[in-house]
């Protein structure tokens, strides 16, 4: 099989300019309309499909995300893999200023968003131990490491309901239960994609520390749009160097939806 890679962009880490042959498309699923059209084209003679998660002009907020047609357009597009980027707080002090997480672990603290394509006639029961591809996160922290960037191979990233940030007390919280960083965003993406049979992974840009460090302002967007501005070119950078060294394997990424429906 080919492999085909879709690009999620997040907060302003979507930049059509990486492809070769770059257009654009409109997409329409049965779950609705995905955030933006899709634009496809080219990265080393791969296929590429990049969706905007928050819309081309940033007008979607976390909660309202249409997740469910923005990985079944990306799907019906053939796409074998996907790699999300996200903007994202740290909840440790280790993980600084513009540095990668390549998440491994996700703890799911939304309420409001439908996080299934089989909420009706049937019932997916789908296995989440993994949740974010091995091998893709594999690729993407070997890539890191040799064009020096700043990093770290694995972490738990919290995604909270949003659209506020958290507060002090929910931010001790979070580290006490052993997550790493903090978005809005993840969840439920990487459930969906297992779910289509897609190899997901997210690529998590440190632009804050949340608000647990006593003599540190609390966490500002201005803050977080001044740090993505600065560090955007790196995750250009890393997608264009990894994307070359995907190639499609049977992965369990792609076999666990065959197991996990009761009905229908």
């Amino acid at each position: 099989m080919i492999t085909k890679i879709g690009i999620i962009g997040g907060s302003g880490l979507e930049d059509p300019k990486i492809l070769k042959d770059a257009k654009d498309i409109p997409a329409n699923t049965k779950f609705g309309n995905p955030s933006s059209y899709l634009t496809t084209g080219k990265i080393s003679n791969i296929d590429i499909v990049i969706i905007s998660r928050h819309g081309k002009k940033h007008s979607i907020m976390p909660s309202n995300v249409n997740y469910r047609a923005n990985i079944m357009a990306l799907k019906e597009q053939g796409c074998t893999h996907i790699i999300a980027t996200t903007a994202c707080g740290s909840l440790r002090e280790e993980i600084k200023h513009g540095y990668f997480v390549f998440c491994d672990q996700f703890i799911d603290r939304t309420t409001k968003r439908a996080s299934t394509f089989y909420d009706a006639d049937k019932v997916c029961h789908i296995p989440m131990a993994e949740p974010f591809c091995p091998k893709l996160r594999s690729i993407l922290a070997e890539t890191a490491k040799e064009m020096k960037l700043d990093y770290h191979k694995k972490g738990t990233v919290v995604t909270i309901e949003g659209p506020r940030f958290s507060t002090k007390a929910e931010s001790h919280m979070f580290r006490q239960w052993g997550a790493d960083v903090i978005n809005m965003s993840t969840v439920p993406e990487a459930v969906l994609a297992r779910e289509a049979g897609i190899c997901y992974a997210v690529v998590a840009m440190s632009t804050d520390y949340d608000c647990f460090i006593e003599d540190r302002p609390a966490v500002t967007i201005d803050e977080v749009l001044k740090v993505m501005k600065q560090n955007a070119e790196n995750v250009k950078k890393l997608l264009l160097h990894t994307i070359p060294k995907i190639d499609y394997v049977d992965c369990k990424c792609k076999e666990d939806i065959k197991t996990s429906i009761i009905g229908g």
